[in-house]
C-alpha cells in the first residue's frame, strides 16, 4: 500500500467512526439517540486512535491536511508529497461520509432536522461569527499539532523500548478527546479540513432524504482555521524544542 493510499484509507476509517458516532446520537430512532456530547467526543477520540493504528506504519498517519502542511512547514515532511496526501485525505473523508450515509440509511427519512443531518457530515458554529469561529479552529488545531509533535518527540520515547511508540495512537486519541471536551463547544472542533470538507461534499451530492443545504458559506472556516492553527502549533513546537 502506498503512503497516499494509506492516508485515503485512514481518513475514511476516521470519518466512518467519527461521523458514525454523530449519526448514532443525532439521528432519530437509533440506539444511541440523544446520548450527548460525551459520547460524541469519546467516539471521535476512539476513531482517531483506530485510524492512526491502522496507518501509522505506512504513511505516518497524518489523516489531516492541517497536520501534513504543518509538518512540511517545519521541514518534517516533503512539500512535494503534500498534494498527494491532501487529495487522498479529502477523498477518504468523502468516502467515509458516503459509508456513514449507507450505514444509517433508514434513519435519514425519520429525522426531521436538516441541521442534524448536516451535522452528521460536517461541523457548524453554535453562534455564527466568522472571526470568532476561525479563532476557535485555530486554537484547537494549534493544540492538536503541538500535542502530536510532543508525543512523538524523541525526548518522550523510552530508549530501547517500543512501548511509547506503540502507545502513541492512544495518546493522540486522548488529545482529540481533550480538545473536543474543552474547545469543541463553539464550532464542533473540526480541526481537520478533510474531516469536514470531504463529508460536506458527500452531503451535497448524496440523495439524503429531506436534507437541506450544505452551508457552503461557513465551509471555509474549518479549512482555513485548522491550516493556520496547525502551522502555528508546529512553529511553536520547533521554536521551543529546536533540537528535536
Amino acid at each position: 500500500m502506498s503512503p497516499a493510499f494509506a492516508e485515503l484509507i485512514g481518513t475514511m476509517l476516521l470519518v466512518i467512526l467519527g461521523d458514525g458516532v454523530v449519526a448514532n446520537v443525532v439521528l432519530k430512532q437509533t440506539k444511541g439517540n440523544s446520548a450527548g456530547w460525551i459520547v460524541i467526543t469519546a467516539g471521535w477520540a476512539f476513531a482517531v486512535t483506530f485510524a492512526v493504528y491502522c496507518t501509522s506504519a505506512i504513511s505516518g498517519a497524518h489523516l489531516n491536511p492541517a497536520v501534513t502542511v504543518a509538518l512540511a512547514a517545519i521541514g518534517k515532511f516533503s512539500w512535494g508529497a503534500v498534494p498527494d496526501y491532501v487529495a487522498a485525505q479529502m477523498a477518504g473523508g468523502f468516502l467515509g461520509g458516503v459509508i456513514v450515509w449507507l450505514a444509517y440509511l433508514p434513519h435519514w427519512s425519520v429525522t426531521e432536522s436538516k441541521a442534524d443531518k448536516l451535522g452528521v457530515f460536517c461541523t457548524g458554529p453554535a453562534i455564527r461569527n466568522a472571526t470568532a469561529n476561525l479563532v476557535t479552529e485555530i486554537i484547537g488545531t494549534f493544540m492538536l499539532v503541538l500535542g502530536v509533535l510532543a508525543i512523538v518527540s524523541p525526548a518522550n520515547l523510552v530508549p530501547g523500548s517500543d512501548f511509547a511508540k506503540g502507545f502513541s495512537p492512544v495518546l493522540v486519541g486522548v488529545i482529540v478527546w481533550a480538545i473536543g471536551l474543552s474547545l469543541g463547544g463553539p464550532t464542533g472542533y473540526a480541526i481537520n479540513p478533510a474531516r469536514d470538507l470531504g463529508p460536506r461534499i458527500a452531503h451535497f451530492v448524496l440523495p439524503i432524504a429531506g436534507k437541506g443545504g450544505s452551508d457552503w458559506g461557513y465551509a471555509w472556516v474549518p479549512v482555513v482555521g485548522p491550516v493556520i492553527g496547525g502551522i502555528i502549533g508546529a512553529l511553536f513546537y520547533k521554536g521551543f524544542w529546536p533540537s528535536v
